[in-house]
């Protein structure tokens, strides 16, 4: 019997007070499941994209990414088209934190693929009740058999 691979949640976000927040959040709502913390866009796409860029070392990987929109060096916009766009990465749901509340902005990132879209300062309950609704990924989210 293929074990699925637990989910492993990748938190892109340059402020450290947030990331700590989230971090709370994430486990008060009772998921345990490691989070990778990255702080700029740069360091997040290596790490899901590889060396080479081509996506290849996230084929095996079973990922939840938590993508802050206002990044350092990079707009998390520009990193969710990369992760939606590449055949690897595009089935990894992606959760949008910022702290704007631009419906234009919003829509852009449902329209590219993003899966929750969450405003800053993070409400609780809602956040919650977005990792419970991505509670749902991590079930189905299968690992495909390899022949």
């Amino acid at each position: 019997m293929n074990q699925a691979k637990p989910v492993s949640i990748v938190m892109i976000e340059d402020d450290e007070g947030h990331a700590r927040l989230i971090e709370k959040n994430i486990r008060r709502a009772g998921v345990n499941n490691e989070i990778i913390p990255f702080t700029n866009g740069t360091d997040a796409l290596t790490y899901l994209f590889g060396a080479d860029g081509s996506g290849m070392v996230s084929s095996g990987r079973q990922l939840l990414i938590l993508l802050d929109l206002n990044l350092p060096d990079m707009g998390g916009v520009d990193i969710l088209e990369k992760v939606k766009g590449n055949v690897h990465t595009k089935r990894s749901p992606v959760v949008v934190l910022t702290t704007t509340d631009d419906s234009r902005e919003i829509q852009r990132c449902y329209d590219l693929g993003a899966n929750v879209y969450i405003t800053k300062p993070v409400n609780y309950e809602g956040f919650a009740n977005a990792i419970r609704q991505l509670g749902l990924f991590f079930s189905v989210m299968q690992v495909p058999e390899t022949p």
